[in-house]
């Protein structure tokens, strides 16, 4: 097995101006503490934070930076993505750029993060690229791991690390930290989930092993990720099975069904029935309030002379519903 390093960079971004020279001072570092890391990947956005206004062409002035600083340290390099401007329309983009300096694929983040990303639209073509004498790698962005459709079509087409930048920032961190070792463990690959931190996201990015354990963990401080792959184990665990158990892939293969529900034109009653995909409203709470307060109206308490009381009143509790 030929060894292949991936550091994941973990940093400050903000949405006030570009981060770009952050970025290349951070790359230099790393490669002058770790010189024979083979891979760099950075956070979803990390460039110029999660604004739409800053969406650019692609190619364009940041991609050409990149392969130059590629190309000064012989690496191959995902640099986050970016808010690219494409025929009228906005797309998360990332690049994935060789240790010569050249663009090898692109990879436009499927699905956004609607209702909130709004204005960009998603990519419809997955994205898989060959290290010479290492592996295949696979990448996607945010929100894409939410969707095992993704990563499952990324393994069927041979990948062995799926590369996941990400920028999240919110209180569903956690989930996503399971997300990550779910996917590594059904698929039976590596995952690499590099996160930003104050625009950037909350940091806890975190490496998965192909049966799903976590090889590390990062805290919420700047830090430098760099791992050595083994894709023997990789290829162990898909032969083998996961812990020598559950062979996931293999079975997906011998499945005895197809998924009627991917059956294009065909309608869900169920999932038609969830309406719209927009953010919740004041409106809708309120609505939601008043139809509790209907219901909790026949419970009311009495009302009190509050003259004959101290002015304290106690607080009522509705009681409970009663159990069938």
């Amino acid at each position: 097995m030929k060894p292949f390093s991936i550091a994941g960079i973990q940093m400050r971004t903000s949405a006030a101006y570009p981060n770009v020279e952050a970025m290349k001072t951070k790359l230099d570092l790393l490669m002058a503490i770790y010189p024979w890391v083979d891979m760099v990947m950075f956070s979803e956005l990390c460039a110029y934070g999660p604004h739409i206004q800053h969406a650019q062409p692609v190619p364009g002035e940041f991609e050409q930076e990149m392969c130059a600083m590629a190309a000064k340290h012989g690496i191959w390099l995902l640099p986050g993505s970016i808010f690219e401007k494409r025929d009228g329309k906005v797309y998360n983009t990332a690049s994935v750029i060789d240790p010569e300096g050249s663009v090898v694929t692109r990879y436009r983040k499927m699905f956004p993060f609607y209702p909130y990303e709004v204005g960009v639209t998603g990519g419809d073509q997955f994205c898989v690229f060959d290290v010479p004498d290492v592996g295949r790698f696979g990448v996607i962005i945010c929100y894409d791991m939410w969707f095992p459709e993704t990563t499952r079509t990324l393994a069927v087409m041979g990948a062995e690390v799926i590369l996941h930048p990400t920028l999240t920032g919110t209180i569903d961190r956690d989930i996503e930290l399971s997300i990550a070792r779910t996917s590594a463990a059904v698929n039976q690959c590596y995952f690499f989930d590099i996160n930003g931190l104050d625009a950037g996201g909350s940091g806890r990015s975190i490496v998965c092993g192909p049966e799903g354990r976590v090889i590390y963990q990062a805290d919420v401080n700047e830090e430098f990720i760099p791992i050595e792959i083994n894709l023997e184990k990789v290829r162990r665990s898909r032969e083998l099975g996961v812990l020598r158990l559950g062979q996931p892939l293999k079975s997906f293969r011998d499945r005895p069904v197809d998924f009627g529900i991917y059956t294009p034109g065909v309608k869900h009653p169920a999932l038609e029935s969830l309406g719209p995909l927009i953010k919740p409203a004041r409106v809708q709470e309120l609505s939601e309030l008043e139809v509790k307060d209907e219901t909790r109206s026949p419970h009311e308490p009495p009302k009190h002379d509050l003259s004959r009381h101290s002015g304290i009143i106690t607080s009522f509790r509705p009681p409970s519903e009663q159990t069938e």
